[in-house]
């Protein structure tokens, strides 16, 4: 049982050609959307151009679209091990939480409450809060360790109580990388009676999905993170999205999954998203096996790619003079994902020197304003370096000679200070 090899899978993506400031691009925004395999990108094409058609008609291209977003909900319900009428399509993941959120808001009044993290992206934040306007509900947020980066699990255990009706939590930070046991999480949610909604699409590209495992009732990720389209996805237990009380128009399908997409959906976007899935699938060559089983091969292979990296990129920018990282170190559970500062410098000013050498890195927030708000940093931000099935050791050099080069001129007028060594905020393995 092989797994392609990470030049096999970059000759896949034609992006990496671009050449900046005389260099390969090395593209480290994966966490705010990776690039696209051409396989993805013709998928798309052929669709359009051969099939095109509204849903539910006679004619063939009607007919074609119709088994083509039924062959998509297979792919997304092997790729979350769920089953196809569990699997919704929409904009993205901000869209279906608000339209989740509203739709079991109907059910909520004054005295229930919803359980946030401060890990959190805004998406799985303010959803549940605009119910603390519109339905008069409580939202309870666990808080954050800002010393390693990770869930405070007894803050979490006081947050959870009878009146929780749920407990909504992100699997993985898009800034810092940690990954949360949603699992143990979600046991403390149903032993008072609670659903569980879990953000997964920082997790998503990182760590294959198992709903069962994770014991959620709703689950939501974005394609555009594990190399499809723009395109959100949201699985929900079959029973509770025939119970939603959703909105929707009086005239369509009032069906799981169907009844919870309003409108004509973006068919080529969820035929890409089949296509990022299959392309997933197809770097584990085994024949005769399901799409789980390769999808499952893959991952294995790809989390032991991905932690080498992240091991290369948090020990090269932790010995660098003035480099401080954020987050777990590799020893704990995370993502490929680092989130640093460099001293006497913005982030804006890092991402614009390291992107004038062809590395690509983004900054900001992320929309995680919390915990850039809890880590002291809502000013200025972090840099986030992202790895992705492409990446390449050399790329991480590359990124960390070009950190090297931004604090080598400060090197011989001031001494490093104990808060500056490349440690993580306040607390290091």
């Amino acid at each position: 049982m092989s797994v392609a090899t990470t030049d096999a899978i970059r000759a896949q993506f034609p992006a990496l050609a671009r050449v900046q400031g005389g260099q390969p691009v090395a593209h480290f925004d994966g966490p705010g959307g990776t690039q696209v395999p051409r396989a993805v990108v013709e998928a798309m094409s052929d669709y359009l151009l051969q099939h095109n058609a509204n849903t539910h008609w006679r004619f063939p291209t009607s007919q074609e679209t119709d088994q083509a977003l039924l062959d998509a909900r297979c792919s997304v319900a092997d790729f979350l091990h769920a089953e196809p009428s569990e699997i919704a399509f929409g904009a993205n993941m901000t869209t279906l939480t608000f339209h989740l959120g509203r739709a079991l808001g109907r059910w909520w009044g004054q005295g229930d409450e919803v359980v946030v993290t401060e890990l959190d992206h805004h998406a799985n934040v303010d959803p549940w809060r605009a119910l603390e306007q519109e339905r008069g509900i409580t939202v309870r947020a666990a808080a954050l360790q800002v010393e390693s980066g990770e869930l405070d699990w007894a803050s979490l255990e006081r947050a959870i109580g009878p009146r929780t009706r749920l407990l909504a939590i992100g699997a993985a930070s898009n800034a810092l990388g940690t990954i949360s046991d949603v699992a143990r999480a979600a046991a403390l949610a149903r032993a008072v009676g609670a659903r569980v909604f879990v953000d997964a699409v920082h997790y998503a590209p990182h760590a294959l999905v198992d709903v069962r495992q994770l014991g959620c009732d709703f689950l939501a990720c974005s394609a555009y993170k594990f190399y499809g389209p723009h395109e959100g996805v949201l699985y929900g237990r079959h029973e509770l999205l025939e119970a939603l009380d959703l909105p929707r128009l009086r005239p369509a399908p009032d069906h799981a999954p169907e009844r919870v997409e309003t409108g004509t959906q973006n068919h080529e976007g969820i035929v890409g998203t089949a296509a990022a899935i299959d392309f997933l699938a197809s770097l584990a060559a085994i024949a005769g096996v399901s799409r789980r089983s390769r999808l499952e091969r893959a991952f294995v292979e790809l989390h032991a790619r991905g932690q080498a990296l992240v091991e290369r990129l948090w020990s090269g920018l932790g010995s660098i003079p003035g480099v401080t990282l954020y987050g777990p170190p590799p020893t704990r559970p995370r993502t490929p994902t680092v989130a640093f500062t460099v001293a006497g410098h913005t982030s804006d000013e890092v991402a614009c020197a390291l992107a004038a050498s062809g590395v690509f890195v983004s900054n900001g927030d992320f929309y995680a304003t919390t915990v850039l708000e809890r880590l002291g940093l809502a000013a200025e931000g972090v840099v986030r370096a992202g790895c992705a099935c492409y990446t390449t050791a050399e790329e991480v050099d590359r990124l960390l000679a070009g950190v090297e080069a931004l604090t080598a001129p400060r090197r011989s007028t001031a001494s490093v200070s104990a808060g500056a060594t490349g440690s993580t905020s306040g607390g290091r393995d």
